[in-house]
């Protein structure tokens, strides 16, 4: 029995569909089984509830194999740390009494960065508690999802997209898609044992500027980058209300991987599959088209 959090999510829904495809038996972790789709939810054993709940984690772990966790992002956490670790706790606690065997985490690439990273430090420590658990421990370490780029249809469509990154600077980036297949793999084959984390880094090793190009010529129009300094992304963060400790919790994030937190996990990473230029014309130009029909 494999058990999946957050499985409606990029990654979950992904990874459900890849397990399924290989007959494995599923439990997942949901908050509203009705957001599950149909030929899921007769297929899976389904525990509704949230992961941070230790008696809806004891009815899902019973019997299990394997867990794979993911903590869902809460923009109103008093903080990334608190958010994480809440969950961490919980999840750690319920796989050590339950005595599951294997957890794969999804993480952030960087784990020997030393400065504060807000919610990145927050996932690094949400692994040191995954890792304690007794259980054998994969942390699939990621850099920037291009899944992010997603929230920027409308500026894409009017011909820019934004960064914090400076426009010269290659930023390591996954596809969702990959990280799913990854931890499928993982999952099928519980012969691994010990913890580590696994950098999962897609092949390109593109600029800002050069995924603007890329972008302009797969959806056959002008795109151009344009970067967001951090001061400029804070005003915007506190302009939607955000509360103090997120906008220090996001910059501080951005800071890292401005700062190059990705970029030591790049000789040891497992290389994905999917390029930047693959993504843009199976994932974003879709979107693109739906939009505007």
């Amino acid at each position: 029995m494999i058990v999946i959090t957050t499985p409606t999510g990029h990654i979950g829904s992904r990874l459900v569909q890849l397990l399924l495809e290989r007959g494995e038996q599923l439990r997942v972790i949901v908050r509203d089984a009705s957001r599950l789709a149909a030929e899921v939810r007769t297929r899976v054993d389904v525990v509704e509830g949230s992961h941070n709940d230790p008696a809806v984690l004891d009815r899902a772990l019973a019997g299990a194999d394997a867990l794979f966790w993911l903590v869902p992002p809460n923009p109103r956490a008093p903080s990334a740390a608190e958010h994480y670790l809440d969950f961490a706790r919980a999840g750690a606690a319920a796989v050590s009494r339950q005595g599951v065997g294997h957890v794969v985490g999804v993480t952030s690439a960087g784990h020997g960065w030393t400065s504060p990273a807000g919610v990145l430090s927050a996932a690094f420590v949400m692994d040191a508690e995954l890792a304690a658990s007794g259980a054998a421990y994969r942390a699939l370490s990621m850099p920037y999802y291009l899944e992010n780029l997603l929230g920027q249809l409308d500026a894409i469509r009017s011909g820019a997209f934004s960064l914090t990154c400076a426009a010269d600077r290659p930023l390591a980036s996954i596809a969702t898609d990959d990280i799913a297949a990854a931890a499928a793999e993982l999952l099928t084959d519980l012969s691994w044992s010990g913890t580590a984390d696994v950098p999962l880094y897609g092949p390109d090793r593109l600029t800002p500027s050069e995924m603007a190009a890329v972008m302009a010529e797969e959806l056959g129009m002008p795109v151009a980058y344009r970067r967001m300094m951090l001061d400029e992304f804070a005003a915007l963060l506190k302009a939607h209300g955000a509360s103090a400790r997120t906008v220090q919790d996001l910059t501080e994030m951005f800071a890292a991987q401005d700062g190059g937190i990705y970029d030591e996990d790049w000789p040891r990473a497992q290389i994905a599959p999917t390029h930047f230029r693959t993504w843009c014309r199976q994932v974003l130009a879709p979107l693109m088209r739906d939009a505007v029909a």
